[in-house]
């Protein structure tokens, strides 16, 4: 079967009517999808996350997140990037903090220890679901699975210090 150059055949439905996650949808409904997150995104607002294209690529965002009352993150607005392959929805996209983080679950290029990032990805997650899930994390960190040893065991040990060192490291320039 041909077909023309950067384009590839949409996922058929495997079982059930569902896409084989196997076979990546053409860029159109990757487009589409991303388009109908964003409108969602902007329709639902007011709850401390928000997401736009950064450019005029759909495939390349940013997001923010807002820490939530009464955590340490109180008051601080993260900007983060999410970089969406052809195969979205089948994949995840690549998110990381822009803003730089002192958190158990990121380390200090931005990279988050995510489960839904990783191995517990579902296609029916979103922009929106993505970026709640990290606010959550930010208030509730998994501290079993740390890229940020530190951060993880001062984690409920020493509230002001831990306190202290997330306005220091918010505070700063994050390491590229």
């Amino acid at each position: 079967m041909n077909h023309t150059a950067g384009t590839r055949p949409a996922a058929s439905p495997g079982k059930g009517g569902v896409p084989d996650a196997s076979r990546p949808l053409d860029t159109g409904a990757v487009t589409k999808r991303l388009q109908q997150e964003l409108m969602s995104l902007m329709a639902s607002g007011g709850d401390g996350v928000s997401a736009f294209p950064a450019g005029d690529s759909l495939f390349d965002w940013v997001g923010t997140i807002n820490g939530a009352d009464g955590t340490a993150y109180e008051g601080c607005t993260f900007r983060l990037s999410l970089k969406f392959t052809s195969e979205y929805p089948f994949k995840p996209p690549t998110v990381r903090f822009e803003t730089a983080c002192f958190h158990p679950n990121v380390d200090t290029y931005g990279n988050i220890c995510l489960d839904i990032l990783k191995d517990k990805w579902s296609a029916a997650y979103s922009v929106k679901t993505i970026l709640q899930s990290i606010q959550s994390l930010l208030a509730d960190p998994n501290v079993d699975s740390p890229l940020n040893v530190h951060a993880a065991k001062l984690w409920g040990v020493n509230d002001a210090e831990y306190r202290a060192l997330v306005t220091k490291t918010y505070n700063q320039p994050r390491a590229s």
